[in-house]
């Protein structure tokens, strides 16, 4: 971090946590994130609550690109949401029992657009945080691209154990993470892994790994001490699966360790 970055950052004021409201329980926040869209970032969020859940956690998502929701879509799940009195909302649970708030899930039609301006959005995302009756060990936050209003939000007011980096190997896609990186730096985010989506290709006669955008480079994790890098190739499965809303079906290792850095994290947390 830069001298000015980190005087800015320390004179910054404190902003106090988003407290969760009547009977809800999160214990671990994790934040899926990248500077860039299109580079797979709801993929990996999903895939991650997939496995989490598989090795015995209560999960939740929480879908934080209200103007481009995609995670009903993946889990093939729609609203509406059930309102109690006090004004807390139930999330809509997978067919695994993964818990999932969206915009998507609070609109009659889900192909309305949402036209909003920052203020309402970042309003909508703490409301996400504070008024659903989260019930879940992990609470994973597939973030909007960008260093803008939506990562402000959930940085500053969710009390976040880890985060996780998506990118892609295109230079251009890197130099733009690369601003989200710095960016949980500034505001003492622990990154705890690595993840680069459509690495490669395997060759289906030979098996020969064909890198189309290059050979990817781990450099981000190196300077900013991410713990564990993780390639996600192309994979007709995970697009199968991800069109036809069953992610839950698909079993793949990939992201393993991606999992078990969260994990770790959380453990040193506790």
């Amino acid at each position: 971090m830069s001298n000015q970055n980190q005087a800015n950052t320390d004179k910054a004021p404190k902003i106090p946590k988003a407290t969760l409201g009547n009977g809800a329980r999160v214990k671990h926040a994790v934040a899926v994130l990248s500077g860039k869209g299109g580079v797979g970032k709801s993929f990996t969020t999903s895939y991650i609550a997939v496995e989490l859940a598989r090795r015995g956690y209560k999960v939740g998502i929480l879908d934080a690109d209200i103007t481009g929701p995609s995670i009903p879509f993946v889990f093939d799940v729609k609203g509406p949401t059930y309102s109690y009195p006090d004004g807390m909302i139930d999330p809509i649970k997978s067919k695994g029992g993964i818990q999932i708030i969206s915009s998507n899930l609070l609109l009659d039609n889900p192909n309305d657009p949402i036209v909003w301006r920052g203020a309402m959005i970042s309003t909508l995302i703490e409301q996400f945080y504070t008024d659903v009756k989260w019930d879940v060990d992990f609470l994973l936050v597939d973030m909007a691209p960008g260093t803008g209003d939506v990562s402000l939000t959930v940085f500053q007011k969710f009390a976040l154990s880890s985060a996780v980096l998506v990118t892609s190997p295109q230079g251009l896609v890197s130099l733009i993470v690369e601003k989200s990186a710095r960016m949980a730096e500034m505001l003492s985010i622990p990154l705890v892994s690595l993840v680069e989506n459509m690495a490669y290709v395997k060759c289906p006669d030979c098996g020969k790994r064909i890198d189309i955008y290059g050979k990817g480079d781990p450099e981000i994790g190196r300077i900013h001490g991410i713990p564990v890098f993780d390639e996600v190739p192309f994979d007709e499965k995970i697009a199968q699966a991800m069109d036809a809303g069953n992610i839950e079906d698909l079993h793949i290792d990939y992201i393993n360790a991606t999992v078990d850095a969260i994990i770790n994290a959380a453990k040193d947390e506790e």
